[in-house]
């Protein structure tokens, strides 16, 4: 068979087509059609097969990109598909939401080349959803059951990719959340045109296929102390992300229609799934015909001025103290809003609430961007003189998360926390300074990406299999040479 790769000079890049601004506006699904099989062959050909994959080393999980390229341009789709699961647990999830453009498609040979990077993401998502069309896509079925257990404190992105991990090794596992649903904020905080819910609950129902027990509306501190699982397990993983969000107090702060940003998008995302939401159906939480201000640049930001487009607000502004070329969320969403008809105020920060008894303004004064701090940013100094008023009827702050106190929360003091309130652990096992306990994703790193926290938890996962075989055998090693050759 002839090489089918390396034809980034015959083949132009190119995304699958996107829905027209004017119906994506108004609903919630995904804003990409899908691939068809010679689109995807082909731009999958379009990779270099480079000796040295920078889109591999830049993934986080270090996924064999190359590899299932080359078999998705020889229509060698399963094989593809079961490369690109190797490696990752949720690629149906990565190939919607990672922002390929910072990862592998921004480090791709042929996007520093200038000849277009390879579309990455569109083909993982594309080999993931044949995947699922098709049936391949099975249970695990561990080789042989393990007496031991562990338990998950999380049932997002990370405590899943752990327990996925931990079930194939054969452990009992079982996976605590205080929400309704799996998924964490795959359920409730990244809207339906960036991930449609049915994509989560599908992975979520192969797990419990697999033998994972999910207890839902289990909240640790509340129902049992961090102490009690311990002693139903024979170890325990923290993986409950950063929920509590960042604010900023300022004049006019306790006038109405000032939120946070995960209350709106968990009200729009429980609206969707079907769930009675009062706080949305009485107009508190919905956006239709508001003026609406969002505070922020990162990732939430983009998908609260998007959430707004489509319930019909009346304008919507995205207000940041930084450039176009200083923000931390995605180019592509960026992109997309625009698209869309947000728009940008760069360089402005708020200064007041303004409204007699209900909000009518945002007060806002312009930004310069002055000497880079110790983190290389260029730090944001106020233009005196400089302010103007933004009309809003709504705002809604997107300015970030911190971890909870989960020290006092779980019962467990002797949990050490860094000066940023994340847990501590060791590396690389991820065990915390309490014995059995570990700890990976958001609850360590800070607020992060999906595909960090998935990451995180494959190789908790593997901490805790050593830990637990380390246990066994010094167990072993105590028992007396009659009752271990009885065992045995």
């Amino acid at each position: 068979m002839p090489d089918q790769m390396q034809r980034y000079l015959d083949v132009a890049r190119a995304m699958p087509a996107k829905r027209p601004v004017g119906e994506r506006r108004r609903d919630f699904g995904e804003i990409y059609r899908e691939f068809r099989v010679p689109a995807a062959a082909k731009q999958a050909s379009r990779c270099e097969q480079c000796g040295i994959p920078y889109c591999q080393i830049h993934c986080p999980l270090q996924n064999n990109i190359p590899d299932w390229l080359r078999l998705a341009a020889e229509g060698r789709l399963q094989e593809a598909y079961e490369t690109s699961q190797a490696t990752n647990t949720f690629p149906e999830v990565c190939g919607r939401i990672c922002p390929h453009d910072r990862l592998c498609e921004g480090s791709c040979v042929l996007e520093q080349s200038r000849h277009g990077t390879v579309t990455i993401g569109a083909v993982e998502k594309y080999l993931t959803d044949t995947a699922w069309k098709n049936g391949w896509v099975k249970p695990t079925r561990p080789a042989y059951e393990r007496k031991e257990s562990v338990g998950i404190i999380g049932a997002g992105p990370g405590g899943l990719a752990a327990a996925d991990a931990l079930r194939r090794r054969g452990y009992q596992v079982h996976v605590y959340d205080r929400y309704d649903r799996i998924g964490g904020l795959l359920i409730y905080g990244i809207p339906n045109f960036k991930l449609e819910k049915e994509v989560v609950e599908r992975r979520a129902k192969l797990l419990a296929e697999s033998g994972i027990k999910f207890h839902r509306n289990f909240e640790v501190g509340r129902d049992a102390s961090l102490n009690d699982l311990r002693g139903r397990h024979s170890a325990v993983l923290v993986a409950t992300g950063v929920y509590k969000y960042r604010d900023m107090q300022m004049p006019g702060s306790g006038l109405g229609q000032i939120h946070q940003a995960m209350d709106y998008l968990t009200a729009s995302n429980r609206k969707g799934l079907g769930d009675k939401v009062p706080d949305f159906d009485s107009g508190m939480l919905d956006a239709a015909g508001k003026r609406v201000v969002v505070i922020g640049g990162g990732d939430t930001a983009m998908d609260c001025v998007r959430t707004a487009v489509r319930q019909g607000a009346k304008s919507v502004q995205c207000l940041y103290r930084r450039d176009r070329a200083n923000m931390p969320g995605s180019m592509t969403e960026v992109g997309n809003a625009e698209e869309e008809g947000v728009e940008f105020v760069w360089l402005a920060a708020p200064q007041a609430f303004l409204g007699n008894g209900a909000l009518t303004h945002v007060r806002a004064q312009r930004i310069h961007l002055g000497v880079a701090d110790f983190s290389g940013r260029q730090t944001p100094q106020p233009v005196h003189g400089s302010g103007f008023n933004l009309e809003a009827d709504m705002v809604i702050k997107a300015l970030g998360f911190d971890p909870e106190d989960l020290p006092q929360m779980f019962g467990e003091p002797a949990l050490a926390i860094s000066e940023w309130g994340t847990l501590k652990i060791h590396e690389p096992d991820k065990m915390t300074q309490v014995p059995g306990v570990f700890a990976a994703g958001d609850i360590v790193r800070g607020a992060s990406l999906v595909v960090w926290a998935i990451r995180d938890g494959r190789d908790a996962a593997e901490g805790i299999h050593q830990y637990i075989e380390a246990q066994s055998a010094a167990e072993a090693g105590r028992r007396p040479a009659r009752a271990v050759a009885g065992a045995a």
